[in-house]
């Protein structure tokens, strides 16, 4: 079904709206997860895969960082191919192309020493890049599909999917680990995502040409703020008097932008501790098997998805109850944020049930104040929405270069993982600072 919003399409007489929007956010969402999963692949057949390949601490460190390095350095032009070519085709390439060299790492057992080494960083960096587009088309669809009110709801449901991947997929791949090799958890995954191709290309449409959406959603989503003709204006404008990219440096000079961003960077220190070193922590720190890692790391995870489902439905009914756009926005996240520094207590104890408690407190509160992308549906110039959550992932996943790489230089050193725990947690409290001192008041910024 397209519809032109030219037309006033009176004759139209169904009054009841359809809720696509919420089959395309679900869309989103398990996508995510298995997003989230393949990048969490190294993290669960880390520990066996680097007893057999022989790999050191700071080895794992830099493989670990390895998908961050090209998914940092893609993301701003993910984000214009997004605003220049749309979502649909953009995204459906991506996700072949992730779970392909995901795939492709279960052979690395081929390969012995620096080859070895060599390789699979080769790999992880090519998952990096096909992954880059992801989290900005993410933010793109909610920005099109979404009226304002229940854009915070639909942005932290895909967002909370890094939580759910470890609830889902650490089982299975500490479960694969333990029988069968790590090998399997590369093949399992990688086959996987190559399976969802399909379900994307049957589900996910630009508003105004999905076959499901009927005359009352699209007006209900049109009238709230819904950006319906996002991907339809690209199709039509060939050029425009500046190009998009020029537009990264006026971005980078707005404050309020600016602080979102460093605080984006900030959080994902925290999401890339759970990601990278956490299920290594447990077994190395605490002394957990590999197979009961994979099931306690589930733990924390369901907490963080609880949390980051939690942080847009309380921010969206802050909206809808009258409360500004900024304090609805902030509240979530500076106090989410300051759950997420109890994991430093960690350091003082070494019975399990506490430590999985305060982790899961912690990933909770991570969850609670993950509200960024979010926030850039909120501010983003309506032009350009998909260049800016490209500067905005960028942010956020430099610090997947620098915090598996950081933390496996103070393990490396000091030969605990206290002095790491220390690193994430100053990094909660930079972006609650960023968030009340440099942010300011939250409103879309307009394109001159």
């Amino acid at each position: 079904m397209n519809y032109n919003t030219s037309l006033t399409k009176t004759d139209v007489t169904v009054t009841k709206k359809t809720n696509v929007r919420w089959i395309i956010v679900a869309i989103l969402f398990f996508i995510t997860v298995i997003n989230y999963a393949d990048r969490a692949t190294m993290s669960i057949a880390g520990p066996v895969m680097a007893k057999a390949l022989n790999f050191d601490s700071v080895a794992m460190g830099y493989l670990f960082s390895a998908f961050s390095w090209a998914y940092v350095a893609c993301q701003i032009p993910g984000g214009w191919l997004l605003d220049r070519f749309g979502s649909k085709k953009v995204y459906v390439a991506s996700i072949f192309f992730w779970s392909l060299f995901t795939m492709l790492q279960g052979f690395i057992g081929f390969f012995v020493g620096g080859v070895a080494v060599v390789i699979l960083f080769s790999f992880r960096f090519l998952v990096g890049m096909s992954e880059a587009p992801s989290f900005p088309a993410n933010s793109r669809i909610v920005a099109a599909w979404f009226p304002a009110s229940e854009r915070g709801t639909a942005s932290a449901i895909f967002n909370s999917a890094q939580y759910a991947a470890t609830v889902f997929f650490a089982p299975l791949m500490g479960w694969l680990v333990q029988n069968y090799g790590w090998e399997y958890v590369f093949w399992c995954m990688g086959s996987l995502g190559i399976l969802y191709v399909f379900i994307w290309q049957k589900f996910i449409y630009n508003p105004n040409e999905h076959p499901m959406i009927n005359e009352a959603e699209f007006q209900y989503i049109s009238q709230g703020g819904a950006l319906v003709n996002m991907d339809q204006g690209n199709k039509k404008e060939e050029t425009t008097d500046r190009s998009k990219l020029d537009y990264v440096k006026d971005l980078l000079k707005n404050r309020m932008m600016l602080g979102i961003y460093i605080a984006q960077y900030c959080i994902n220190a925290i999401t890339y501790f759970f990601l990278t070193w956490f299920p290594v922590y447990l077994v190395q720190a605490k002394g957990m098997t590999i197979l009961k890692a994979g099931f306690v790391a589930a733990i924390p995870a369901i907490c963080g998805f609880i949390g980051g489902v939690l942080g847009g439905v309380i921010s969206d009914y802050l909206l809808k109850k009258g409360y500004s756009l900024t304090f609805s926005r902030k509240a979530p996240i500076i106090i989410g944020l300051l759950l997420s520094m109890t994991m430093v207590f960690c350091n003082y104890v070494d019975v399990e049930w506490v430590v999985v408690s305060l982790m899961a407190l912690s990933f909770f509160g991570k969850g609670l104040g993950a509200l960024g992308w979010v926030v850039n549906s909120d501010t983003a110039p309506k032009q350009i929405v998909g260049l800016s959550g490209g500067i905005l992932n960028t942010s956020g996943s430099l610090a997947g270069i620098t915090t598996p790489i950081v933390i496996g230089y103070i393990i490396g050193t000091t030969g605990s993982f206290n002095g790491g725990l220390v690193y994430v947690v100053m990094h909660a409290f930079v972006a609650i600072l960023s968030y009340l001192f440099i942010v300011g008041e939250i409103k879309r910024v307009e394109l001159e």
